[in-house]
């Protein structure tokens, strides 16, 4: 991918996150602000569909989601890649989702966007399959589309971090994807920085106001340029 065009921020300068300091900053966004998970997982999606949309400029994405909040954005991401003309298919790893993730996939379904359980290939395929709160290494459905995944020939762009990856200690999973690009959400993960399997990190704006981090506040203007930066 062509990574000229995007802003650059170093990665040095920011507040990098572990997954319980990450759920710590979702806590206060939708307990203290009310800024609740629909919202949040509306900005990365469109976020994400933007980052494919101009970095890669695919005529076809299958989207590989998980049943949380990681998958939902993904889903998103679909909906907006179809708005705009991309071939979409989208493949779910399991058949329950939470409650905010099937309206996402309920969305898909009244637009015609096909869904189902068997990946078949695309121009660019995004893993949104499991977020930060893994714990251990992949099992079952999942563990088998990251392989699917990893021994595909099309570019792979994962949803705030590569599936597999534990955020915090950067160990790489037995399996883990294996990412052209990821775009990492609110505040690099601890994890993704030097990880050979992260690709060209982004970080992308999903409305946290910068004094949620606490004292280790986000420094002003980062996303002034735009919503999706290139971490450097």
């Amino acid at each position: 991918m062509s990574t000229a065009s995007w802003p650059t921020v170093p990665v040095a300068s920011l507040p990098a996150v572990t997954a319980d300091e990450m759920r710590e900053v979702d806590r206060v966004m939708i307990e203290d602000l009310h800024i609740h998970l629909g919202q949040m997982m509306e900005n990365a999606g469109s976020n994400l569909a933007r980052l494919v949309l101009e970095g890669f400029a695919p005529a076809s994405v299958e989207v590989l989601a998980g049943g949380g909040g990681n998958g939902g954005g993904g889903l998103v991401a679909a909906r907006h890649l179809a708005n705009q003309g991309v071939a979409v298919t989208v493949v779910l790893a399991k058949e329950h989702l939470s409650p905010v993730t099937a309206h996402q996939r309920d969305i898909l379904g009244r637009m015609g966007v096909a869904v189902s359980r068997k990946p078949g290939g695309a121009d660019l395929t995004i893993d949104a399959l499991v977020g930060y709160s893994l714990s251990g290494n992949p099992r079952g459905r999942v563990a088998e589309l990251i392989d699917y995944l990893n021994g595909g020939k099309v570019p792979v762009v994962s949803l705030d971090n590569p599936s597999g990856l534990d955020v915090t200690t950067g160990r790489a999973g037995n399996p883990c994807v294996s990412a052209t690009a990821t775009l990492t959400l609110a505040a690099p993960k601890v994890g993704l920085v030097g990880s050979a399997v992260v690709g060209d990190l982004f970080l992308a704006d999903i409305s946290v106001p910068p004094f949620v981090y606490g004292d280790r506040t986000m420094p002003p203007g980062v996303f002034a340029a735009g919503s999706v930066v290139r971490l450097a």
